[in-house]
């Protein structure tokens, strides 16, 4: 069968291999035929050989962590022939650590966890992959064109259910939100700001193409300026550019017992001026809280199919600027700048 895959620190070492081996039955009862993958900046980041590690005794990693297939068999009952199916991306460590033990790999203590398609497993980039029941997540049938957006939405279902969380430690009535980033993290994560009934502004600095009319398309107010000249006091910041400035200007914009959540991850080595003692001033007088969040545990997988099941499927499509067949996979893994989500279509 055919497989997207990557020689782990070897840069541009990208290639469609045409008889990869059919997936063993070791990796888990549920065998499901491949309909699309997503990509992301870390499939990017893995093909330039920045990080990525193969399975045991393998010199290959199949790429792919944004998934969607139709159930193929599934002998446990779990699932049925013929429903769509994503795929949890990452498993637990062996030991297994505190989090890990009950199920909450995404807060792994000692990093030994594996992730389909990034860490020691292989990725959803492959014509027919399985997983056991327990890494299924079954989607509404009316998700088939957008169903592989729930990874994405499943890190930013975290990040919400982590906000939540925190805002409960006093009486807490959050009214605005704000959104810095109108990738596809940022927009999800105003969607499920914007099923929360907050008042949304989203901050990105593209001023042309699709990002502003679908940040109003949800009723929220799109931004270009900077954070700090915004004239509002979010309740809420969810960060997602992970571009230094942006995420200092976002620890200091949100209102008294504000929560920020960092989603974005900074590349490093930049330094820049920055006044810290009046952050830590601001964040003490003021009770705000600022957390990072990555990645997402089976209940945020299963949040983010009942938000998705409830957004408008239109809006959703939107988000896909590219649909590229495998046999172009190289076009698809190619970033043009201009996308929001380009998928890997293996159904054409």
């Amino acid at each position: 069968m055919r497989a997207v895959t990557v020689t782990p620190g070897v840069p541009d070492s990208l290639r469609l291999t045409e008889d990869w081996p059919e997936p063993a039955p070791e990796e888990g009862a549920i065998l499901v035929e491949a309909l699309a993958v997503g990509i992301c900046g870390t499939d990017q980041e893995i093909i330039a050989g920045e990080y990525g590690e193969a399975p045991p005794g393998q010199e290959r990693l199949v790429l792919g962590h944004e998934s969607l297939g139709r159930v193929l068999e599934d002998p446990t009952g779990t699932l049925h022939p013929g429903d769509l199916v994503a795929g949890v991306v990452r498993r637990p460590d062996p030991v297994p650590c505190a989090n890990c033990a009950v199920d909450e790999w995404d807060m792994c203590r000692n990093g030994r966890y594996t992730e389909h398609g990034i860490k020691g497993l292989p990725g959803f980039a492959r014509d027919r992959w399985r997983l056991p029941p327990k890494f299924a997540v079954g989607l509404d049938p009316a998700l088939e064109s957008v169903g592989m957006l729930l990874e994405p939405t499943s890190v930013v279902a975290k990040a919400w259910d982590h906000i939540e969380r925190i805002g409960r430690r006093a009486e807490w009535k959050p009214k605005t939100a704000l959104i810095t980033g109108a990738g596809p993290i940022g927009l999800l994560a105003a969607l499920l700001a914007s099923q929360r009934e907050l008042s949304v502004h989203v901050l990105d600095r593209n001023t042309t193409g699709p990002k502003p009319d679908l940040v109003r398309a949800l009723g929220a107010t799109y931004h270009t300026s900077t954070v700090a000249e915004l004239d509002l006091a979010p309740d809420v910041v969810v960060e997602c550019t992970g571009a230094p400035p942006v995420v200092l200007d976002a620890m200091c914009k949100a209102a008294p017992n504000g929560i920020v959540c960092l989603t974005g991850v900074s590349s490093g080595g930049r330094t820049i001026d920055f006044d810290a003692g009046a952050l830590n001033r601001e964040l003490v007088l003021e009770n705000n809280v600022v957390f990072g969040s990555v990645n997402a545990g089976r209940r945020h997988w299963e949040l983010a199919a009942e938000a998705l099941a409830r957004a408008d499927r239109s809006w959703l499509a939107s988000l896909v600027t590219r649909r590229v067949p495998v046999s172009a996979y190289r076009e698809a893994y190619a970033s043009t700048g201009d996308d929001i989500k380009v998928v890997l279509d293996f159904a054409q």
